[in-house]
């Protein structure tokens, strides 16, 4: 089995990673806290208790991409999946999907991108505002299956504050390595106590080009597995990669009242994508959500309460697969409805907190079509009904967190569904058919957390967090072929319950010029579900499935570890800062071998100049190649160095300031292949090449 070369690794990471922890003189500086809009808590203490990252402003902008994945990707512990230009996610500490939990305003995204990588995360990034990485105890406010964290995408769709004047923003810009257009534009105004926002965006972009050839050696899997279809097919493209095309649309609009305790108020979007899927069978796919939210808030609601909230969502998504000669295969659909209340008491014997509850129904269900209909996934209606309780102490150097969650998921499929009549595979025989059943799973979550202040400006911490997580619906009774992955996924009704057991140590200096941070933690699943390849093949001549690789969903105990750490100067300030950092994790079975989709070890630093309007920036990122693969993965993902820079100047001219940008991404021109993402698009699609990307953005 392939290992990393140990040696080198632990040489270069470990001085990025304790430099974090040593560097204790510097400079008092003041800094304002920034206020998580997910939480309510400030960002100083909840670094610590549950490491949490915050993009906003100029950095926003600097790093925003068409995807949520392409923007969170080079974030501390942080890394992506990578399908095309069109679908990305993010990967958390060595996990994604289901694991990693999306949010939009704090509520679900109603999607079914944690379903697999090539359905796109239903939200547009070019009118976010802000961007907000949780875990622990304040995950635990949202769902108990997000194990590798949360991310809340946060656009003020709905104000909570009256505008003076009316404000907004208008952006356009034009990318060289895809022809990529793109333009947006947000308004926010007040008729009286009511409060209005409008924003819209579109963002079109041709195939990418790429360095050298589109296809990857392939290295041979561990004996005993077939290596799995996917390979170039005879088409190993240079120049512009076929079907990485994206074109993105959206409308939003936002109306609240707002009064002396609080507000109310509606929202509503319309979201399309057309995207392309780029594997050797080639595809694409066409994406539509509609979302309607409403948001309460009343401030001192009532004696010994500071705040009561209460949200609610409704999403109607669906997305329809298309083959390469644009004939539609597969069509999925989900609609979700979400509520929940919080109700934060004020302080009580050091402890201030936040209680509440929370429903959600979805309604699942994916259809292959054009080849005679049957169920991919049969129609499910996943509900959900939970109570939270998170709770935080100050006892002068010393700190507390606590987390309490009970969910209780129903997964119910239509029992009559007819599924794909069953194929034939090579060289075992038939596949299994699943028997649907209903079931029940009763989630208990739960998150401790302390922090100790051993002198100004530095911390200590440990957190240690159980979460529960029920299986998807398609995890227990998907059974048909998925032309994206180039699988035939079979799902196992007979799944339990998942549970991981993280600890984490902390450590971080959070004043000053100099800063640093640095976590390490060890992470222990029971049942940990993955997709197995089982070395079978269907044998459907002439029909949809043939080739495809047979995968079943599985369950077995596994650990993931890992280390993470950074150095910053004078960082996001005035004049020059600079930022180095490092991250690594690796997930194995207990009973032996690697975990799937694990991302490989990085090191990076960053410079940033502020001065007189202009701002200069570059950032520099090597991977490790990642030889760590499960044994039916083929590899190795190869290494890589990514090399970004940016400048930037911005004038007042009248009431508007106008920002004139240019970013050159990729300058290295490097072929990079994330060990995220499933081998059908790994070893056939690297990421695009080098580019230049130029821009006029105004704020009024």
């Amino acid at each position: 089995m392939h290992q990393i070369d140990k040696p080198l690794a632990k040489h270069k990471l470990i001085p990025v990673l304790v430099s974090g922890l040593i560097s204790t003189t510097a400079f008092t500086q003041s800094q304002p806290s920034l206020e998580i809009t997910a939480t309510g808590s400030q960002e100083a203490t909840q670094s610590i208790l549950t490491p949490t990252k915050i993009l906003q402003g100029d950095e926003l902008l600097n790093k925003l991409g068409t995807t949520l994945g392409a923007t969170l990707a080079n974030e501390l512990g942080v890394s992506a999946t990578g399908y095309g230009a069109g679908s990305s996610r993010p990967v958390i500490r060595g996990l994604e999907g289901s694991r990693v939990q999306i949010l939009q305003n704090g509520l679900s995204v109603g999607d079914v991108s944690n379903i697999s990588q090539d359905h796109a995360v239903g939200n547009n990034m070019q009118n976010t505002h802000q961007v907000e990485i949780l875990r622990g105890a304040a995950a635990l406010l949202y769902g108990s299956g997000s194990s590798g964290g949360l991310v809340n995408v946060v656009n003020d769709r709905i104000l909570t504050n009256l505008p003076d004047r009316p404000t907004g923003a208008v952006n356009t810009s034009y990318e060289t390595v895809n022809n990529g257009r793109a333009g947006s534009v947000e308004v926010d105004g007040a008729f009286g106590s009511v409060a209005v926002h409008v924003d819209t965006a579109i963002n079109n972009a041709n195939n990418y080009r790429i360095p050298g050839n589109s296809t990857q050696s392939q290295g041979e899997p561990a004996a005993g597995w077939s290596i799995p279809p996917g390979g170039d097919g005879g088409n190993n493209y240079s120049g512009k990669l076929p079907n990485s095309f994206s074109n993105q649309n959206n409308l939003g609009v936002g109306v609240s009242y707002i009064g002396q305790n609080g507000y109310t108020g509606v929202s509503v979007e319309r979201l399309n994508n057309n995207y392309g899927i780029p594997t050797p069978e080639g595809g694409s796919i066409n994406q539509s959500q509609n979302r309607y939210d409403l948001q309460h808030q009343t401030r001192d609601p009532f004696d010994g309460f500071s705040s009561f909230k209460f949200s609610a969502a409704n999403s109607n998504y669906n997305h329809t697969e298309f083959n390469n000669v644009g004939e539609a295969a597969s069509l999925w659909k989900n609609i979700a409805n979400e509520a929940r209340f919080e109700l934060a008491h004020n302080p009580l014997a050091g402890w201030k907190g936040t209680f509440g509850a929370q429903v959600s129904a979805a309604s699942l269900n994916a259809t292959e079509v054009g080849t005679g209909s049957y169920a991919i996934v049969p129609p499910t209606k996943t509900n959900s009904n939970a109570l939270f309780w998170i709770e935080e102490g100050k006892w002068n150097s010393l700190q507390g967190n606590l987390g309490l969650r009970y969910n209780n998921v129903a997964q119910n499929p239509n029992l009559g569904t007819a599924l794909e009549p069953q194929p034939t595979v090579d060289p075992t025989g038939t596949t299994p058919s699943i028997a649907l059943q209903n079931r029940k799973f009763n989630l208990m979550s739960y998150s401790a957390g302390g922090l100790w202040s051993f002198m100004q400006g530095h911390g200590a911490g440990v957190a240690y967090t159980v979460s529960q997580r029920a299986p998807s619906a398609q995890e227990l009774y998907s059974y048909g072929a998925h032309e994206s992955t180039a699988t035939f996924d079979i799902g196992n009704p007979n799944l339990n319950k998942e549970t991981s057991h993280n600890l984490e140590f902390n450590i971080q200096k959070n004043s000053g010029l100099m800063r640093g941070k640095a976590s390490v933690y060890a992470n222990r699943f029971n049942n940990y579900i993955y997709g197995y390849y089982t070395g079978a093949a269907i044998n459907n001549p002439g029909q949809e499935g043939d080739g495809f690789s047979v995968v079943t969903a599985q369950q077995a105990a596994a650990t993931i570890k890992g280390v993470e750490g950074e150095l910053t100067y004078n960082w996001q300030q005035h004049g020059v800062g600079g930022r180095i950092f490092g991250d690594a994790s690796q997930g194995t079975f207990d009973a032996g071998g690697n975990l799937p989709l694990q991302p490989a070890p990085r090191l990076g630093a960053e410079i940033a100049h502020q001065h007189n309007g202009w701002l200069t920036n570059a950032s520099y990122i090597y991977s490790y190649q990642q030889n760590r693969l499960a044994a039916w993965e083929q590899g190795p993902a190869p290494s890589y160095n990514l090399l970004n820079a940016g400048i930037s100047y911005t004038e007042k001219i009248k009431d508007v300031n106008w920002t004139v940008y240019m970013n050159l991404k990729n300058l290295l021109n490097e072929q990079i292949r994330y060990a995220t993402t499933p081998m059908a698009v790994r070893l056939y699609a690297p990421q695009p090449g080098r580019s230049l990307m130029v821009g006029l953005r105004g704020t009024f």
